[in-house]
């Protein structure tokens, strides 16, 4: 008989319009890493955040079996103090405090009234020697990089003896190193008695860790899989999670037609004017029309301050040379109005805080780059609003009931989808996408890729920035690769390969 740490029973949560939860069932056996995969808006999240007491006893139905009896949990100290930690995708630390502060913030070891230091800086080190984490504890936790910040917030659910560690999208913006070390760590607390459930859109890491995989779609449980009885491919996961087959990721542009130079990066130096260094070094990069062009590079190679410098952000960064020309005509923007004005547009990587307004509506979002083609006088014309807000929805197929569904409850891959729209709506010749698919599934992934086709067959030019070799190999035209703020070289779709990126990519 099989040893459950947690079952959850016909689970069922309603939101306005939605059901997304429909009767899900979900077991874990205790000592194993569980991996909980699906589409954006499978319902992965809204499960996780019924078992840790986000969403109280009495707002779902079902029942909840932790080590074997049933729970009613009001809120997340209740699933704390039974021994379930979680960890989302957004951490939850406190920037300005320590290491050894944050590990202990919220249940902090006391002597009397007043906090034990002593005592919390030594168990905070312990733990920290757990989770691998070679920093020194008074390091404040905003100097650390985000795969170390992740090793905090293991560290402050260890400390709270879990039994049972579920992970929202842990690696998301994690490296290829730190999140093998993540992995790594997983595996080594597994020796140590903890059970790990693990949300991720990164079916190789799925394949690589689980011991057992539960694929949700559409809010229902469609079947969980041994990876001891059988090696589960990737394929195999797919087709499960989307309900389709779909042979190639990146999908084959039907139409090339790429044509002249639209948009130049001439000798382009750019310093950070908080930290008062250079940080892009005489940067030349060429985008024709019609053409996607990749951006790879390590994390911190420069790419997102090369696009937000573009894109005239000038509080953060001081243009010391260089020139920007688009369509033959030399360009310069002081904000991004006089950017999106031109024709250039962007799309940031942090949808939820720099690219949405998550407590408006999807119209709203879809509107607000531009309004002045919604505006006569100083009055919006709501029904074209909705009109151009439905027509998009429609176009690129943003799974909601409706326009004037709060962006907050979308899934992330509608979120980006929306974040897409808003720049659609303003027609841009060159439209740059900073970490397009992080986040989300693969068929969401398949949809945004088949729209950057859609995109350049009308003429529009792209600038893909992109941490995953293989999306940057299967739909770049060509690349400059990015190291330390300089382009180390230029490779056609021809002469690319994981092999020449990185080597490029790692040059000095």
């Amino acid at each position: 008989m099989q040893d459950y740490i947690l079952e959850m029973r016909e689970i069922t949560k309603l939101f306005p319009g939605v059901r997304a939860l429909d009767e899900v069932s979900f077991s874990v056996k205790r000592g194993e890493i569980h991996c909980l995969v699906g589409e954006n808006g499978a319902g992965k999240s809204t499960l996780m955040k019924v078992l840790s007491g986000v969403y109280p006893y009495g707002t779902y139905s079902g029942d909840i079996v932790f080590n074997g009896e049933t729970k009613k949990f009001r809120h997340i100290a209740d699933s704390e103090k039974a021994g379930i930690g979680i960890i989302y995708q957004e951490l939850a630390l406190i920037p300005e405090l320590t290491i050894y502060e944050n590990v202990f913030f919220g249940h902090e070891i006391k002597n009397g009234k007043t906090i034990d230091w002593n005592k919390t800086y030594v168990e905070a080190e312990k733990i920290i020697k757990k989770v691998g984490l070679k920093a020194n504890l008074a390091t404040k936790v905003k100097d650390l990089g985000v795969g170390n910040q992740q090793l905090v917030e293991i560290a402050k659910a260890l400390s709270k003896n879990v039994k049972l560690l579920i992970l929202d999208e842990p690696t998301a913006a994690l490296n290829e190193d730190d999140s093998e070390h993540l992995l790594d760590l997983l595996r080594d607390l597994k020796t140590q008695g903890v059970t790990s459930i693990m949300i991720s859109h990164k079916l190789k890491e799925v394949t690589a860790i689980a011991d057992t995989i539960t694929v949700l779609r559409d809010g229902k449980t469609i079947c969980s899989m041994d990876a001891h009885e059988q090696a589960i491919e990737e394929h195999v996961i797919i087709k499960n999670m989307v309900g389709r087959e779909i042979d190639n990721i990146y999908p084959v542009r039907e139409h090339v037609n790429i044509g002249d130079v639209c948009f130049e990066v001439k000798n382009w130096t750019v310093e950070d004017v908080g930290r008062g260094r250079t940080i892009l070094n005489d940067v030349n990069v060429k985008v024709r029309k019609g053409e996607i062009v990749g951006l790879p590079g390590l994390m911190g190679a420069g790419r997102t301050e090369l696009a937000l410098s573009i894109f005239g952000n000038v509080p953060h960064y001081r243009l010391v040379s260089g020139s920007l020309i688009l369509e033959g005509k030399e360009v310069s923007f002081r904000n991004p109005r006089e950017a999106i004005n031109a024709g250039v547009a962007y799309v940031t990587e942090d949808r939820k805080g720099n690219g949405l307004i998550l407590i408006q509506d999807i119209k709203y979002n879809i509107s607000i780059a531009n309004l002045a083609a919604l505006t006569k006088g100083l009055a919006i014309n709501e029904n074209e609003e909705i009109i151009q807000a439905k027509k998009f929805k429609d176009s690129i197929n943003i799974k909601a009931p409706s326009v004037e569904q709060k962006v907050g409850n979308l899934s992330g891959g509608n979120q980006q989808k929306v974040q897409v729209a808003k720049w659609m709506y303003v027609e841009p010749k060159v439209l740059i996408l900073d970490e397009p698919t992080r986040g989300i599934d693969v068929g969401a992934k398949y949809e945004i890729y088949t729209l950057m086709n859609s995109l350049v067959e009308q003429g529009m030019s792209i600038i893909m920035i992109s941490s995953e070799l293989p999306e940057i190999l299967g739909m770049s035209d060509r690349m400059y690769v990015v190291s330390e703020g300089k382009i180390t070289g230029e490779l056609s779709r021809e002469e690319a390969s994981e092999e020449a990126v990185m080597a490029l990519a790692t040059k000095s």
